[in-house]
């Protein structure tokens, strides 16, 4: 590719109005590119902080209903759902994840009642179910049992669909789960519900904040993923990982955390052409937060910059703590 040289070509003649800066602007960041991640906690009313994640809370059913209405307003497409489990409900089994009157069934059920326009996202994984906080089953010895798991994790979203789910989303990254999930909803008349697989969920420590707001393991403590989830040095094993999920039925993939994985999202997406998301994670919401109230920095450059470049990097959709705030923005 040859370019004219100094004078005949002045990169800054389309820089120098807003309206040639609009005209030429390669990328652009709207409300529908936004999902907002929701916490919730068993109970009809209220919502409480969370320590780590300021100015996020847990929503009860109606704080629930508040912000989904709020997200409708600001034309937002859609939340996504994770739930902080009551310790005595919190099973070796897991058996909590499928009981049809549990937490996220009652959400949705709900949410489709009052809310009907919004799509719903359910995480599907085991962790803020089991007592030691890991996304699968333990053997006696503490190894993952994979098949075992993903036989839990397809009762869990056909428990989810049936309650009205429009998204489901396994987090978990066990192997042959997308499979195994799609032909169960097949079997059962959810041809339309939807999968969105964590194809590329890194065993980040981006993720802290996240454990200690769903009550998956005392913030602080370490708890290792790293026989499920993805090495932070692998690209192309992202790649295979997101291909076979394709193939075995998802219809959206996910890069998990955003940020910092901007180069997966642009490989992902450049090679398979598939619907990509990307989760803008806890740790990358606390740095942010962290750094504009510490130093009286311009939040709102700074959020809608990290989102514009997940965007460039040609994620479809962010799922981010900063969408309501963002959307406003936005408008």
């Amino acid at each position: 590719m040859i370019f004219s040289q100094y004078p005949t070509t002045r990169m800054r003649r389309n820089r120098s109005d807003e309206f040639s800066r609009r005209l030429t602007r390669e990328t652009t960041l709207t409300r529908s590119d936004l999902v907002y991640p929701v916490f919730l906690i068993d109970s009809e009313n209220g919502a409480e902080d969370i320590r780590s994640m300021p100015g996020i809370k847990r929503h009860g059913l109606n704080s629930l209903i508040e912000i989904a209405k709020a997200c409708v307003h600001k034309n937002i497409p859609a939340i996504a759902l994770f739930p902080r489990i009551n310790e005595e409900d919190k099973h070796l089994d897991a058996r909590s994840a499928y009981d049809d009157n549990a937490l996220i069934p009652r959400a949705l059920r709900l949410l489709k009642k009052e809310v009907p326009e919004l799509g719903v996202i359910v995480d599907v994984a085991l962790d803020p179910y089991t007592p030691h906080g890991q996304d699968g089953l333990l053997s006696a010895s503490g190894k993952i049992l994979n098949d075992e798991t993903v036989s839990i994790l397809c009762k869990q979203a056909l428990s989810y669909a049936y309650a009205g789910a429009d998204v489901i989303a396994p987090s978990d990254m066990m192997d042959g789960r997308i499979g195994a999930i799609r032909k169960d909803l097949e079997s059962h008349g959810f041809y339309d519900t939807k999968i969105l697989s964590y194809a590329a969920k890194y065993a980040s420590n981006f993720y802290a904040p996240f454990r200690d707001a769903v009550g998956s393991v005392q913030m602080g403590k370490n708890i290792d993923k790293r026989t499920y989830q993805m090495d932070p040095s692998n690209l192309q094993e992202a790649l295979h990982e997101a291909a076979l999920d394709i193939a075995e039925g998802a219809d959206m993939i996910m890069v998990k955390p955003a940020m910092l994985y901007c180069d997966v999202i642009r490989v992902l997406k450049d090679t398979l052409a598939k619907p990509t998301f990307a989760y803008q994670v806890s740790g990358e919401f606390a740095m942010i937060k962290s750094a504009c109230n510490s130093n009286g920095l311009n939040e709102r450059d700074w959020i809608l910059e990290s989102l514009l470049c997940i965007k460039r990097a040609r994620a479809d959709a962010i799922f981010t703590y900063f969408a309501l705030d963002a959307a406003e923005w936005l408008s």
